[in-house]
């Protein structure tokens, strides 16, 4: 059914709004802010404001062990070792070096985040003068503000709407803006009916709105959160935590008990009553009464918690094997420590997780350049139907273990030079730097590049030195004008 502009805002918006809730529930949990679960509604009346949850936040610790793996270092084009500087450029001009990891953090905490692709001269645009007039404007959003829906059979974006509020003395003037295939409107209200305030009739025939999402399936396009498995999990184990220090406060200290005696008993020299029955540690009590009259204190132990420690352990447990985190992550602990082959091993499905992730996200920021290559061209590039995103390796390898391994795949002739300097870790305008050296190097250097141990290891010797200078003075000729051996 063909919806107008007013009905198609009105639609984004309601569906917006019945998400919402659920989107806010997993931010909540990311921050630390989830309200206390399995405790009885009778013993949070009678404790009121005495007791203080205890939080161990483990969807943090999700989050951010998977959300520090994913760094896009550039992109490259298909057929091409080199990466595309003009899309590097764009990536700087728009910040996105730390604009992504905001989505990527997003995406796995709420599902889904959004990227909106526009030009610099839009009402929405960046009117700063920053020198990146000539470069698209490419925007991260939160989910908490921006909504899409998928074109059930193409899968892609049939309309997305962005909302914010602007306070303005005492009005509070609401902001929406329309994305459709071949328009882009602004609206506005406050209080009233959205009224339309700009609009722009790009003709791009595709809505300028990427959504980045989080662990999609067929019938499920919106996502799921990174967070949905540990939320039962993280609220047994505050609730268990929380329970610990009432534990501790009520029986992990000696209680004691005072028989025989009555109020009226503990009295000061002035006759002042003091406190009989004092639950403060490490007061000292006395009196002038005697078994004899039947009077009597005794102690009680202290309680152990070792319950309490054994459950969290339990739950930390459960947490790392749905997470695929390593258990020393989770502070877990063996009398015997682990070997660094076997903290390694313990990575391998972390590591797995966040090249899943890099493969999902990076399909997002691809589709963004080619947006933006149309925004600025005028025309799809079908050269950019192969783009590829560079990410910078998920796994964490030791120094010495990926120079090693990078260097044997060079001498043996697997790789070249460009793709060793990229396992090794070097950023592509480092890499580009490199190269520069390597244009300015003498021929007997270029000669001996191949081979690493001349570029990258020992010194070669002498009479190595004298074999590449005496071939590099005198090139060889034709087999047949060789002298035999």
């Amino acid at each position: 059914m063909a919806r107008s502009e007013q009905e198609w805002l009105t639609h984004l918006i309601q569906q917006h709004d019945q998400c919402k809730a659920d989107l806010l529930s997993m931010d909540s949990y990311y921050e630390g802010l989830q309200p206390l679960s399995y405790m009885a509604p009778e013993l949070l009346a009678e404790l009121s404001d005495r007791i203080r949850q205890v939080v161990i936040n483990w969807p943090r610790l999700v989050v951010d062990s998977l959300e520090e793996r994913l760094d896009v270092e550039g992109f490259r084009l298909a057929g091409s070792a080199l990466a595309d500087k003009r899309l590097n450029q764009w990536w700087q001009a728009n910040d996105l070096d730390e604009e992504s990891q905001l989505g990527h953090l997003d995406a796995l905490i709420m599902r889904r985040a959004f990227v909106i692709v526009g030009s610099r001269t839009g009402p929405d645009a960046d009117t700063d003068d920053d020198g990146d007039e000539d470069a698209p404007l490419i925007t991260v959003e939160s989910p908490l503000e921006v909504h899409a829906q998928r074109d059930p059979r193409t899968r892609e974006v049939q309309a997305a709407v962005k909302r914010w509020s602007v306070t303005e003395g005492a009005t509070k003037v609401e902001h929406a803006t329309l994305y459709l295939p071949d328009t882009t409107i602004w609206y506005e209200r406050d209080g009233g009916a959205w009224a339309e305030a700009d609009r722009d009739d790009h003709e791009l025939h595709t809505v300028p709105v990427v959504p980045m999402v989080n662990r999609a399936r067929t019938r499920n396009r919106d996502g799921v959160s990174e967070l949905k498995d540990i939320v039962p999990l993280s609220d047994a184990a505050c609730k268990i935590a929380t329970d610990m220090m009432v534990s501790a406060e009520y029986h992990a200290v000696p209680r004691r008990v005072a028989f025989g005696f009555s109020e009226a008993d503990f009295q000061d020299e002035q006759g002042r009553p003091v406190s009989a029955f004092s639950r403060v540690v490490g007061r000292m009590w006395a009196t002038e009464k005697s078994k004899l009259d039947g009077a009597d204190v005794v102690q009680f132990p202290e309680a152990s918690l070792g319950n309490f420690h054994d459950t969290i352990n339990s739950l930390a447990a459960l947490v790392a094997s749905l997470s695929g985190l390593p258990p020393h992550f989770l502070g877990l602990t063996t009398d015997n420590p682990a070997s660094a082959d076997a903290i390694r091993s313990s990575e391998t499905r972390l590591i797995k997780r966040a090249e899943r992730k890099q493969r999902a996200f990076g399909g997002t920021w691809e589709q963004v350049m080619r947006i933006a290559d149309r925004i600025q061209t005028g025309e799809w590039n079908p050269d950019l139907r192969g783009l590829e995103t560079i990410w910078r390796d998920a796994s964490t390898p030791t120094v010495a273990q990926a120079a090693d391994a990078a260097v044997k795949l060079f001498a043996a002739g697997i790789v070249p030079r460009r793709q060793t300097r990229e396992d090794l870790g070097y950023t592509q305008p480092q890499i580009a730097r490199m190269e520069a050296a390597d244009e300015a190097e003498d021929p007997m250097a270029r000669l001996a590049g191949p081979n690493p141990a001349a570029a990258i290891g020992p010194k070669p010797s002498p009479v190595d030195q004298q074999i590449v200078a005496d071939t590099v003075a005198e090139p060889a000729g034709p087999a047949e004008s060789r002298p035999a051996a």
